[in-house]
């Protein structure tokens, strides 16, 4: 019964990882930077991703989205810097909000795969 605690609670950290996607990919109409062509392509090409990660583990568990999901959400917290639209703050706080969640998300997701009580991955 314990595997299956587990289980959820990494379903549960898939389903906030889409929703925290499908913020990003709003994020440019709801917080008015949408014609800032960069910021807005970035926070849709990584809130797709986040989501796509997110229903890959819905699918079949597996230790590489973990790590996807890690590497994304450090990129989408670097990424105003990296892209050059830190100045803008709105772009910038949602891409940082929203990438150190799913950084941290993923992060737990990976130590909850090597920390289980049965295996899961």
């Amino acid at each position: 019964m314990k595997s299956l605690k587990y289980w959820s609670e990494l379903t549960a950290i898939n389903i906030i990882t889409a929703l925290a996607g499908a913020f990003l990919v709003g994020s440019p109409w709801l917080f008015g930077f949408s014609g800032e062509q960069t910021a807005m392509w970035s926070a849709g090409l990584i809130g797709v991703l986040a989501i796509m990660i997110a229903l890959a583990g819905f699918i079949e568990l597996r230790e590489w989205e973990g790590w996807a999901g890690l590497a994304l959400g450090l990129w989408a917290a670097v990424s105003p810097w990296a892209l050059g639209f830190s100045g803008m703050t709105a772009a910038m706080a949602c891409h940082l909000g929203v990438g150190l969640t799913v950084a941290a998300l993923a992060a737990l997701e990976l130590w909850m795969i090597h920390n289980k009580p049965g295996k899961l991955a």
